[in-house]
């Protein structure tokens, strides 16, 4: 009988010393808090609840403590199921494939219709070399600089892209960065757009923007492939795919391919990134100094996008006439927060001239700035990689 409570007390014990409570460490709590903030901040106050939701319930699962006994749990543990998932981020497969239900769900008729809104999308990527350069003034390396100055496009499936590429060590800290900031926009924006406008500017009104032909919209995904892959072949995974998804919705031959990649696709890939993603920051991986750095960069690039958006339609309006002029609130849309930024820019109009409307002029830098991340990530990627 003693050797069989012996026998009872060692499993007991043993069986104790593999749960949560036995292995949690303080950055295991702190994680699962931020995680918590996360699903909060998506449930209550609708910031970009299809993205905070996976990426907080990863944070969760990734700080659940474990004994490490090679049970092959951990997201960083060879062959462990999560692991298994997480080499779609690892190496670059679901940002292509997100990008092609982008496509296919984009309507590029605003930029179509009046070109020069593409230099306001390719003013606001200021911010990714801005931060670019920043990040090697405080020493960090040249690759891991372009990895966390893309975070300025405001683009997480790009960030994510060139991260994986350039600095895969910092690749959890870059993504949550990037995405906290998309779900932020309409808190951080606003303000710098108050800032640098004037009321008479926030006033103007645009003319209406032309009709776009079927053929136009054809023809344009073919054309913007051609034109930025052959500048800049290395941003062919996402240039490609983005112009394809494009190409699948506007051709009207292919709609059931079209409702597929915007549909049950991106919506499988968004969940499998968000939670792979969410559980790759392990406390002991994701706590450190890098970490604060880039989410403090983060900010610096998302501002500096903006603000250069913003400024540099105000100086493209000194060489337009009367009656061309552009909206400057429409400035802060060329950062590739797809369709939030825009929507940013139609709220803070309506709250100055409840009759303007801005939300179809600011699609124009909108798309431009998904467009325009991606080829800035060609770049860096074509310069460091």
């Amino acid at each position: 009988m003693s050797e069989f409570l012996s026998f009872l007390g060692e499993n007991i014990q043993e069986f104790l010393s593999y749960t949560g409570v036995a292995n949690v460490v303080t950055g295991n709590l702190v994680m699962i808090f931020f995680g918590c903030v996360f699903i909060y901040l998506a449930i209550a106050k609708e910031f970009e609840p299809m993205l905070l939701i996976p990426i907080g319930f990863g944070i969760l699962i990734g700080n659940i403590p474990f004994k490490d006994a090679g049970l092959q749990l951990g997201i960083y543990e060879d062959n462990s199921v999560l692991n298994i998932l997480y080499q779609g981020v690892v190496q670059g497969w679901y940002p292509p494939l997100i990008f092609l239900g982008i496509g296919a769900m984009t309507d590029f008729s605003a930029l179509i219709s009046n070109p020069k809104l593409m230099l306001i999308g390719a003013a606001a990527q200021f911010g990714i070399f801005g931060a670019y350069a920043i990040a090697l003034a405080i020493g960090f390396d040249p690759s891991q600089a372009g990895a966390i100055g893309i975070i300025g496009g405001a683009d997480g499936p790009t960030a994510i892209f060139l991260s994986s590429k350039l600095a895969p060590n910092l690749m959890g800290a870059i993504a949550i960065s990037a995405y906290s900031y998309m779900a932020l926009v309409p808190v951080l924006q606003p303000p710098i757009m108050r800032l640098f406008t004037t009321k008479k500017e926030r006033l103007i009104r645009m003319r209406p923007p032309r009709a776009v032909s079927q053929t136009e919209k054809i023809i344009f995904p073919i054309v913007g492939l051609l034109l930025t892959c052959f500048l800049v072949p290395s941003g062919l995974p996402l240039l490609g795919m983005l112009f394809f998804g494009n190409l699948l919705k506007e051709s009207g031959v292919t709609r059931r391919l079209a409702e597929t990649a915007r549909g049950p696709l991106i919506d499988v890939i968004t969940i499998l990134l968000g939670v792979t993603v969410g559980a790759s920051t392990q406390a002991t991986q994701f706590l450190t100094t890098n970490s604060i750095k880039i989410f403090i960069l983060g900010a610096v690039s998302f501002i500096i996008a903006t603000t250069a958006g913003v400024l540099f339609v105000k100086f493209f309006n000194l060489f337009l006439k009367k009656g061309n002029k552009i909206n400057p609130l429409i400035g802060n849309a060329g950062v590739s927060a797809v369709p939030d930024s825009a929507r940013i820019s139609q709220s803070l109009g309506l709250e100055y001239d409840p009759s303007n409307y801005l939300l179809m002029h600011a699609m124009g830098p909108n798309v431009a700035g998904v467009i325009g991340s991606a080829v800035a990530a060609g770049i860096l990627l074509g310069f460091l990689g």
